[in-house]
């Protein structure tokens, strides 16, 4: 798997929540290296999880469409001698 990277305004977006997040939920002040750390920590550690999660989400959601295709298929199938 392909190492999954955010760019600089990404990164810095996430940093800002996580610090936001420690402030108003933790009533904890965290610094910036600190809630760079914890980030680089949480995706390293946790964002395959969520990854494979979402991979597993868009799989069903393939294989429901695939199925519809396939039933949409049958039905402008014309019978012939030699429709299985």
């Amino acid at each position: 798997m392909n190492k999954i990277e955010f760019n600089k305004d990404e990164k810095a977006h996430m940093v800002r929540k996580l610090k936001l997040y420690f402030t108003e939920e933790l009533e904890q002040e965290i610094g910036q290296f600190d809630a760079e750390f914890l980030l680089d920590f949480v995706s390293e550690e946790l964002g395959v999880y969520y990854y494979n999660r979402g991979l597993n989400d868009a799989r069903v959601i393939l294989e429901s469409k695939f199925s519809d295709i396939e039933d949409a298929l049958y039905e402008i199938e014309h019978v012939t001698e030699f429709t299985k």
